[in-house]
């Protein structure tokens, strides 16, 4: 979106694996969008490949984020991220067009430094439920900072800590849109392990400002950089501020942490704020709020409909179920 409010054309390859509908459906109307519908593990659709002489910027963007997503499929989410990565760097080295790739805040693992500087080298299992997610990411790093020392491609690296905002799907799967859909429901709260574990949380509209910053900057070099929010809290801390959003007290259900479930997550921003002018703007009870509300929003069209949800709280696979009214 905020490419084409710059007057760039953008052409989006997509599978549709995690994505709503309705939000292409909301671009496929304005000028100069134009959707492909593709996997990256796959060889890139001929659609693609046609327009290789006029792409400048590539922004990989694939594979699933949230953990019971993309541990429905590991073995797709290890390939997505290795050959997906591969296959569209080959692309921008034909196109001679720039690289971003979006990384993840899972490749310091379960860390023992904190916050997370760039040159920390985690603490991440290689063999954990996880692995496919985390370890993907590391090769996909590999990969491209491996084409850039060969003059193959030039790279840019965004290390992406915990995005959330509206137009999320309802299953998606992550807290946030978790907790806001419990709670919206009148749900309890589902929480793995004694919600001491912490997170921090990046509002859509700064992790975007990000990414685009470090597309254009001019890098001295060949470097990692983490998008996020230095504002840490625990998810009992979360809970709290969705309360007073939802203007009543939220009672959790506990259930046991899951493998590899990292306890503390902070991101080091210094060299996001010094490279590229950039840290995160939007205040967790603003943005909460936006995305509370928008998840209000769809809930009451979705009941309009006479659809309703429940909620699968088993380990390593929560999520919102949709369930026809006819079921």
């Amino acid at each position: 979106m905020k490419l084409l409010e710059a007057g760039e054309r953008v052409l989006c390859l997509d599978n549709l694996q995690t994505s709503r509908p309705s939000n292409l459906e909301m671009l496929k109307k304005l000028e100069g969008f134009r959707f492909v519908l593709g996997d990256v593990s796959q060889p890139l659709p001929v659609e693609v490949m046609r327009e290789a002489r006029s792409i400048r910027r590539i922004y990989n963007l694939a594979c699933a984020a949230s953990p019971p997503l993309y541990q429905l499929d590991p073995e797709h989410t290890m390939l997505t991220n290795v050959l997906g990565t591969d296959r569209l760097l080959r692309l921008a080295e034909q196109a001679g067009a720039r690289f971003l790739l979006a990384s993840t805040s899972e490749v310091y693992g379960d860390p023992d430094i904190h916050p997370q500087p760039e040159h920390y080298r985690g603490n991440v299992s290689c063999t954990g439920p996880r692995a496919c997610y985390d370890e993907g990411k590391r090769s996909a790093e590999t990969l491209a900072f491996d084409f850039a020392r060969s003059q193959r491609a030039e790279v840019r690296v965004a290390r992406i800590f915990n995005t959330y905002g509206p137009h999320m799907r309802m299953d998606d799967g992550r807290v946030i849109s978790n907790f806001i859909c419990q709670a919206l429901s009148g749900e309890r709260l589902t929480i793995y392990g004694d919600g001491k574990q912490t997170r921090s949380f990046c509002y859509v509209e700064d992790t975007v400002a990000g990414l685009m910053r470090l597309m254009e900057a001019e890098m001295p070099e060949l470097v990692p950089v983490n998008i996020g929010n230095p504002h840490e809290l625990t998810i009992a801390e979360l809970i709290d501020s969705l309360a007073e959003i939802a203007g009543a007290p939220l009672s959790p259900t506990r259930h046991p942490l899951p493998t590899d479930d990292p306890q503390r997550r902070r991101p080091d921003i210094s060299l996001a704020r010094d490279l590229l002018d950039w840290q995160p703007v939007t205040p967790l009870s603003v943005g909460l709020r936006r995305t509370f509300d928008w998840f209000a929003a769809e809930l009451e069209v979705t009941e309009s409909k006479g659809d309703n949800y429940e909620i699968d709280a088993s380990p390593g696979l929560k999520a919102f179920v949709p369930i026809p009214a006819t079921a």
